[in-house]
């Protein structure tokens, strides 16, 4: 649990990972979807274009965006806006 939102996009985007590939419905999914296979992720898991891709599969489907943000203890605005900063790096 993160508690107020943290600053740093690529910290709250690596809390959305582990929580993402925390829940195995929801890992299975993003795998499936993404086509990336576990070595790759753990490879690029700090890569900011893979984080933002994981917080728009979060997006995609709001159930998983409103569970990891409750997951978290931020707004799923909060999600939302590291993504934008992410892709702007």
């Amino acid at each position: 649990m993160l508690g107020e939102t943290p600053n740093d996009p690529i910290a709250l985007a690596l809390s959305a990972l582990a929580a993402t590939l925390g829940d195995e419905r929801r890992a299975q999914r993003f795998l499936d979807l993404t086509g990336i296979g576990t070595d790759e992720l753990k490879r690029k898991a700090s890569d900011p274009q893979l984080l933002a891709a994981v917080l728009r599969f979060l997006e995609a489907f709001e159930p998983d965006l409103i569970a990891v943000a409750e997951d978290l203890g931020v707004p799923p605005a909060a999600l939302v806006e590291a993504r934008r900063q992410l892709e702007d790096q």
